[in-house]
């Protein structure tokens, strides 16, 4: 039997990784340079929030404390999300956005594939369920990076500085610790150190016909998933994103 705590432990990160981004992206509702852009990413945040419900919620339930998917959201304090620390950054250009995007969605269309082979039912329900919806989400921001990349001398340049400032972030996705090895025990999630070669490839594909130079890892941020070296940038999100909550606790309409 799976460690219960690991396993929980699992749940949050996955379901924080697309909450945190999905209120990362909603940000540029309103706010998008053309309006079939504003509306893509709109319903690219919908479908984060929507995988977080699902995760999260499953999270709840391993738990055994009575929490569910808006309590784990809107009640915990910045040091206890376990997010990549990609997701939490700043959305900055619109090139620096989709490379995020990509980034993200390459890394979480490989994890979700793994998931679908997991051995508890659930964790693959969700992935098979999740994985949908990225299959479009890493093809649409792919074309992006790619339209950008081999654009014009500016849409390239701000690409190749978006794809600099993101990169030393990517490492994280990588590295394991006492919770992958308890889940890779268990049969639930894969090491995550074995998806680095086909990510590798995925990204140098799209990378090589953005025309885009793939950057060296230089070092990791690692700490986002453990809880204790979240920038600042996630104590201001969660001001904006759970102030009505906080405000007036319990409320309903």
């Amino acid at each position: 039997m799976a460690d219960q705590n690991a396993l929980f432990e699992f749940l949050l990160r996955m379901g924080d990784n697309s909450l945190i981004l999905g209120h990362r992206v909603s940000e540029w509702c309103g706010h998008a340079p053309v309006l079939e852009e504003d509306i893509a990413l709109a319903n690219t945040a919908l479908d984060l929030i929507g995988q977080t419900q699902m995760w999260l919620g499953l999270a709840g339930e391993v738990e055994g404390k009575g929490r569910t998917a808006d309590d784990l959201a809107f009640l915990r304090d910045a040091w206890d999300f376990r997010n990549l620390l990609l997701c939490e950054l700043p959305n900055g250009d619109f090139g620096r956005t989709l490379m995020r995007q990509f980034l993200y969605d390459a890394w979480s269309s490989i994890m979700l594939a793994r998931l679908i082979g997991s051995s508890d039912p659930r964790v693959a329900e969700i992935a098979a369920k999740a994985s949908k919806e990225v299959a479009y989400h890493v093809e649409r921001s792919g074309d992006t990076v790619v339209g950008l990349g081999d654009g014009t001398e500016e849409s390239h340049q701000r690409m190749q500085a978006a794809l600099d400032y993101l990169w030393p972030y990517v490492g994280e996705m990588f590295d394991g610790d006492a919770v992958d090895t308890a889940m890779v025990k268990a049969g639930i999630a894969p090491d995550p150190a074995s998806l680095r070669e086909e990510y590798d490839a995925l990204v140098g594909r799209v990378l090589t016909q953005a025309t885009l130079t793939n950057p060296t890892d230089t070092f990791h941020h690692k700490g986002g998933r453990t809880g204790y070296m979240h920038t600042e940038h996630l104590g201001h999100l969660l001001t904006s994103m759970q102030w009505l909550q906080r405000a007036y606790p319990g409320a309903t309409w």
